[in-house]
């Protein structure tokens, strides 16, 4: 079992959960984030005055799937959460971590069945 983190552009949250049904993934947790990477943010204007925002928004995709569902996984997010054709600086980025143990609290279902 694998925890794959998403963090994508908050626009392409749609495309990306609607692909990933398709696929058979239908759990995960969408959580708000706040980030920067090689973008170091932007400079924005307000009545006037202009000043820099460090933090851009993102989304993050927590979803845990069986290793037979690892490679579909990232390549749909891949695919589906890229802007334009050769994809953008601020696209996102994916990680990719072991899952020891999955114990699912309503029937305490233990390992790949609770995923």
């Amino acid at each position: 079992m694998k925890l794959i983190l998403a963090v994508i552009q908050p626009p392409k949250l749609a495309a990306v959960r609607q692909a990933l049904a398709s696929l058979g993934v239908s759990r995960m947790t969408v959580c708000d984030a706040m980030g920067f990477a090689r973008q170091r943010g932007q400079t924005e204007t307000y009545r006037g005055a202009e000043y820099r925002i460090n933090l851009l928004r993102k989304v993050q995709l927590e979803i845990t799937v069986n290793d037979d569902f690892v490679d579909r996984t990232i390549e749909c997010l891949q695919q589906y959460a890229r802007t334009g054709l050769e994809g953008n600086i601020g696209d996102g980025k994916i990680f990719v971590l072991p899952v020891e143990e999955v114990i699912q609290i309503s029937d305490r279902c233990h390992g790949p069945g609770a995923v």
